[in-house]
Parts: C-alpha cells; sequence; structure tokens
C-alpha cells in the first residue's frame, strides 16, 4: 500500500474529506517522519493551547489521539479531553492507545459538522487535519470551531509545514502525496482570522508544524 493512500484514505460516505484509514500504520509512519522530535513537538502544542486544569478541550480530526492525550493530561484532573475523527477504525484505535488515561474519550465526527452545542468547549485544536480537506470545506470546518468554541476560549490549529526547496517538496510527495506536497500553508492563518478569531500569533515546530494559535472574542458586556 503506497503511504500516500495509507494517510489520505478514501473519502467518507459523509464528509468531503479523506480520513486515515491505517491507525497502526499511520501511528509507526509519522514517529519515522519526526524523527524523534514527535513528543517534543506535541507537548509543546499542547503547552502553546493555553489549556489549564478542568478545561473542556475538543481535538477535530485527531486520527489516533496524539494530541488528544497530551490534552487530557494539560487538564486534569477535572478536566475532559474529546477527539473527534471521521475514520471508525482510527477512532477505535485512539481509544485502545487511551486506555486507563482519565478524561480522554473518543468519537466518530467530521470537522464541517461537528455534534456538539454552540460555546460548548473552553479550546478547541486541531493537528494536522486541515490539510485532508478539500478548499471548499476548509472555511466551513474552522467556522464550526468556532462555534463550539466559548466566548473567551482559545484556538489552536497546527497543519504540515512543506519544505521550502523543490527536492524537499518532491521526497514529500512520493512519500505521503500531493495533499502535503502541495499543502498551501501560508493561508491556514487567513482562515482563522476569517472564522472570527482575534489574537493570532503564528510559528513553526520542527520538523514539519506551523501553528496558529487565537482567541474567540468575549461576548460584549452591554452597559447597564
Amino acid at each position: 500500500m503506497a503511504l500516500g493512500r495509507l494517510l489520505h484514505g478514501d473519502p467518507q460516505y459523509d464528509t468531503d474529506g479523506t480520513a486515515i484509514g491505517h491507525g497502526r500504520g499511520y501511528e509507526l509512519f509519522t514517529t519515522i517522519a519526526f524523527g524523534g522530535r514527535r513528543d517534543r513537538a506535541f507537548t509543546r502544542l499542547a503547552a502553546l493551547s493555553g489549556a489549564r486544569p478542568g478545561d473542556r478541550v475538543l481535538d477535530v480530526g485527531c486520527g489516533t489521539g496524539y494530541l488528544t492525550r497530551r490534552m487530557a493530561a494539560a487538564v486534569a484532573p477535572n478536566g475532559t479531553a474529546l477527539g473527534i475523527d471521521p475514520s471508525t477504525q482510527v477512532v477505535d484505535h485512539a481509544r485502545h492507545l487511551a486506555t486507563g488515561l482519565a478524561g480522554c474519550t473518543f468519537e466518530r465526527g467530521i470537522a464541517e459538522g461537528l455534534a456538539a452545542p454552540d460555546a460548548s468547549f473552553d479550546v478547541v485544536v486541531s493537528s494536522l487535519m486541515i490539510h485532508h480537506l478539500p478548499a471548499e470545506a476548509r472555511s466551513q470546518a474552522l467556522a464550526e470551531m468556532y462555534r463550539v468554541c466559548r466566548p473567551g476560549g482559545r484556538l489552536l490549529v497546527a497543519d504540515f509545514r512543506p519544505p521550502s526547496s523543490r527536492i524537499g517538496r518532491h521526497l514529500v510527495g512520493a512519500a505521503a502525496g500531493p495533499a502535503m506536497e502541495h499543502n498551501p500553508i501560508g493561508q491556514l492563518t487567513a482562515l482563522v482570522r476569517d472564522a472570527g478569531f482575534t489574537d493570532l500569533a503564528v510559528g513553526d515546530l520542527r520538523p514539519w508544524l506551523r501553528h496558529v494559535t487565537a482567541v474567540r472574542p468575549a461576548a460584549r458586556q452591554d452597559p447597564a
């Protein structure tokens, strides 16, 4: 099986995007791809999210739950971290990996239509998911993240940052497919801003991640 097909499987019946089809294979691939820096990078993402003990966290497009588990640790002992992903197989694998971890749960769901009430989470995060969606669905996914984030709550979105060199991009394309080779990472900031988030901050984590943090503006307080 080609690695690109492994990372970007068949479209799911209720989303226009693609989904990871093989949880164990994806875990192996990403461990190798991060060259020993995966734990450091995702622990840093959890810290950058601003999540605090007791917070309710949603991880959109959680895959095998690598970031979700770190978010659960960040909000312990009384917080919760829910990961959602369109792939039933991957959700099952994520549940297995999180066995015994309090406050960490997983459900099947899609980024473009989150099955959660308005303003129901303190922190919304997403990593390595946006490039799985077709361009026309990305704005809808960010709009949904805005909707379920409480006023004053925080957002963290991280996605794959292709190499700057042509050879590097070609190697990425050969290994993981065109979605990663040609990922328009420069558009990520505008997607977050256009969804309504403010106080944006942008940064990179080696070797492959660009992250954007932001805040959903607090509800306006009308004078008495």
